[in-house]
């Protein structure tokens, strides 16, 4: 038809004046298609007519067409995933991100049906700029590498430009400006090549930005006054946005406020008019911070704060909890900003209340999505979703173990590495569908549809519903110029200035290696003294504040893995004495996480019995549990196999001692109030049995599996082979740790790194202490470092004696257990005994039924 081929050309143009010409001639060819009943020619007229809107920012326009369409594409494949992609561009552009990302995943499943690469590398790379958006800056890279591949074998320069200017920004939000400067020019040479001014225009302001942090401003000036003009010209006004607040930055760099200003509040009144809530935030974080150099302080708390508002909303659209965390994390800088801007009013005049309004910032920055899920776990968010979304999450489950079993015959038959890494991919392919579903529940859910956000506590309800009179709370905050402590008792605040992040985490990896490392810490005089330096750095400034029994700890960064314990006590100036003899010590991802979680278990029925505990698992045919006569698995582990194995992180020696641990723990209560499974009985058909909710205290004496890229995939390790020597599932997984329904009042992992997990920004550690508490636990026991069996058997004895007999509470137990072993010869080095520590509730829970 001549009228629509008139508005493709139209279109091909690139500029606002050509789409709304376009937009003419297709509204004619569209009344011309519907007269003549081709339905066909209408379906790809309408999904034109679409793509125009959004790229004038017309989304309703839009929004209303792709929803006439696709219902009519069912028959038209290729029709149906190209309006499913255009769906998720319009939610992506909007910052409806969790949207998009169900309609591209949709649209994938359609491309890979039909085989058609093309959508599929052009729906990849949208993708990536989701995972971008949300701050996944390493997935969105996997994401764009995997498009690479297919747009090369499909030899489209121009699909290959777009995917190396993504990768590129990958690199870049990675802080690898060197490695995303390659991958731009070579973009950009393709799209000089192909004349695609959309592209140069796009490529140049990135390589502008790279300049800009190589330290490099003359060149970043030069390359976006190239820019611009090819902006103007398309009528690009969400491209010609970025360029002016990268110009603001440059400017800004170099001193020259008023021009930085000039240039971002150009940028905010587009980005206002394209709808770019995302960007908008960006510069208003921008503004702000040329605000505080000019010292207009108040007028710069004003912007910041208008900024951390859409932040705030943004974070609230995204149901993968996952991804909501990335997406907070790379948003980190502003609240690190806002907080030192709050401190620097308070420097100004104390008495205006700055420093509770930066604790609370603070608060509102930390472990918020670890809020949500105990939040969420007050409900059954699968009533109500359809039944076929719950039986798939079940199903993808299932899958997860299969693969996982796989992956240890492979290890078991012929080691392969490339298999190996296959594998693994096909695991992260499949947590990222599983992340998907869950996704797709909680936004279909009508109970969680129903829940209201949870607001973190501000620092007079801190006082009056997380501290006591014997408990103090002191909260860090590590930022790149300086660092902030708070303490809060009862009826009082006090807050001090620190160093920057950079010395205070050199000053901790120094404490925690001389700690653990076999080769220092035999040497007690330099754990003592690097004890002595942080203590200096972190608490003698806050030294006189530090009233009652017992301190709770949030805290930030590189002090996420000391151990508390071991850390000089403020007043031990010449000798060294370590904090534990002073306090009680527990450790918090935030204190509004506390308060959800003392509301959860007031509201719940206490457990009817005291304790369940497994240790000692069966790993290896070898065991000598095992009856001689059988046949262990064909080349289960062999020795040449070994190394490999172990690297894998799928082969696991013997605890000898726990056993003996557990005996000795169980002989503390009568029988009927215990369940224990031993070797082969150390089971993950025990742990996920339903009968396990009927257990106040949980003890795992067994191997930890840290997986500090996947947190999903770490774990612990229970029996891997049943008494006919068969190859079982053992791994209880994290996202297994998640579907347990517990009233439990303590889990004990008495495991290696327990404690640890994937460092996030604003989130701390996401690892095994998270499922539990989201499973039921009012509180865990972990361990932030490989501890040495015997040392760990005794301590773990001397805690149940102290919670069993002595009926102190668990953190008392804990304190006292841990003196025990300080004060006896053979266990004196912090070594053994400070790498436990209990996070959660501390207040007194009744652990044996009346």
């Amino acid at each position: 038809m001549e009228i629509f081929r008139e508005g493709m050309k139209h279109y091909s143009q690139g500029t606002a004046k050509g789409l709304r010409e376009a937009l003419k001639s297709w509204e004619v060819a569209l009344k011309v298609s519907q007269e003549t009943e081709n339905t066909a020619q209408e379906i790809i007229i309408l999904n034109w007519m679409g793509l125009a809107y959004r790229e004038l920012g017309e989304f309703d326009q839009a929004f209303s067409l792709y929803n006439q369409l696709l219902p009519r594409t069912a028959s038209h494949p290729q029709t149906e995933a190209s309006v499913l992609l255009s769906l998720a561009q319009v939610h992506t552009k909007l910052s409806n991100y969790q949207e998009a990302l169900d309609l591209y995943n949709q649209a994938l499943g359609v491309w890979r049906s039909v085989n058609f690469r093309t959508g599929e590398a052009a729906t990849l790379n949208n993708l990536g700029v989701v995972y971008t958006e949300l701050g996944d800056y390493n997935q969105a890279l996997t994401t764009y590498n995997r498009a690479l591949e297919l747009v090369k074998d499909l030899g489209n320069q121009k699909s290959i430009a777009a995917t190396l200017n993504n990768i590129g920004g990958s690199y870049s939000d990675l802080e690898r400006y060197s490695q995303a400067l390659v991958h731009y020019q070579d973009a950009l040479k393709l799209w000089e090549d192909e004349e695609d001014r959309q592209g140069q225009a796009s490529t140049l302001n990135n390589i502008g930005f790279v300049y800009g942090k190589l330290d490099k401003p003359d060149n970043a000036l030069a390359t976006y006054v190239n820019a611009l003009p090819l902006w103007e010209k398309l009528g690009d006004r969400a491209g010609k946005a970025s360029t002016l607040n990268n110009l603001g930055y440059v400017y800004a760099q170099q001193g020259n406020l008023e021009l930085a200003l000039t240039y971002y509040n150009q940028a905010l009144d587009l980005r206002r008019q394209v709808g770019d809530r995302p960007k908008e935030a960006l510069t208003l974080y921008s503004i702000a911070q040329a605000q505080r150099q000019q010292g207009k302080l108040e007028l710069a708390q004003t912007t910041i704060e208008s900024a951390l508002t859409l932040i705030e909303d943004l974070r609230t659209r995204v149901s993968v909890q996952d991804l909501r965390s990335t997406f907070f994390a790379s948003k980190q800088d502003y609240y690190e900003f806002y907080i030192d801007l709050l401190m620097e009013r308070h420097r100004n005049t104390p008495d205006r209340g700055y420093d509770t309004q930066a604790l609370e910032a603070k608060e509102r920055a930390s472990g918020r999505s670890l809020l949500d899920l105990l939040t969420e776990a007050k409900v059954d968010i699968r009533t109500g979703v359809n039944p076929d979304l719950v039986q798939q999450e079940q199903t993808l489950s299932q899958q997860l173990a299969a693969l996982e079993e796989r992956k240890l015959r492979l290890l078991r038959d012929n080691y392969q590495a490339d298999r190996a890494a296959e594998l693994d991919r096909e695991i992260e392919d499949l947590l990222l569908t599983y992340r998907d579903v869950q996704a797709r529940i909680r936004a279909t859910s009508p109970n969680y549809a129903n829940l209201t956000q949870p607001q973190p506590l501000s620092v007079t309800q801190i006082q009056q519903q997380v501290v006591d009179r014997d408990t103090t709370l002191v909260t860090y905050s590590l930022g790149k110029e300086r660092s902030y402590v708070w303490v809060v008792t009862s009826d009082g605040l006090h807050s001090a200035e620190l160093p920057s992040r950079d010395t205070i985490e050199k000053a901790a990896q120094a404490f925690r290696e001389a700690v653990i490392s076999p080769r220092l810490r035999i040497r007690r005089r330099r754990a003592e003294g690097a004890a002595h330096i942080l203590s200096t750095m972190i608490l003698d400034p806050i030294a006189d504040h530090l009233e009652g029994e017992r301190l709770a700890i949030i805290s930030d960064g590189g002090l996420q893995y000391i151990p508390w314990a071991a850390i000089a006590a403020p007043a031990s100036v010449n000798t060294y004495t370590p904090l534990i003899v002073d306090y009680e010590l527990i450790t918090l991802p935030s204190a509004s996480s506390l308060g959800q979680l003392r509301q959860d278990i007031a509201q719940r029925q206490a457990a009817p019995k005291t304790l369940a505990i497994l240790a000692d698992p069966v790993f290896s045919p070898q065991d000598n549990r095992l009856n001689p006569d059988i046949q262990p698995p064909e080349n289960f582990l062999p020795p040449e196999l070994e190394r490999s194995a172990r690297e894998a992180g799928l082969i696991f020696d013997r605890l000898p001692f726990t056993q003996q641990e557990a005996e000795e723990i169980l002989a503390l209560l009568p029988k009927g109030q215990t369940i224990q499974g031993f070797g082969f009985q150390a089971s993950k058909a025990i742990a996920t049995s339903p009968d396990i909710s009927q257990y106040r205290i949980l003890h795992f004496a067994t191997h930890g599996l840290l997986n500090s890229i996947t947190p999903e995939l770490s774990g612990l390790v229970l029996s891997l082979l049943n008494p006919q020597g068969e190859a079982i599932n053992g791994f209880l997984r994290l996202h297994d740790i998640y579907n347990l329904n517990l009233r439990a009042e303590l889990v004990v992992l008495s495991a290696c790194e327990t404690g640890l997990g994937k460092a996030i920004r604003g989130e701390g550690l996401i690892g095994l202490t998270r499922g539990f508490l989201y499973a039921g636990a009012a509180r865990t026991i972990v361990s932030l470092w490989q501890v040495d069996d015997r040392a760990t058997a005794q301590l773990m004895i001397n805690l149940y004696q102290n919670m069993l007999q002595k009926k102190h509470s668990p953190a008392a137990a804990l304190r006292a257990a841990q003196l025990e072993l300080w004060n006896s010869e053979p266990y004196k080095l912090p070594y053994f005994w400070a790498a436990f520590t209990l996070q959660g509730e501390w207040q007194l829970s009744v652990l044996l039924p009346n």
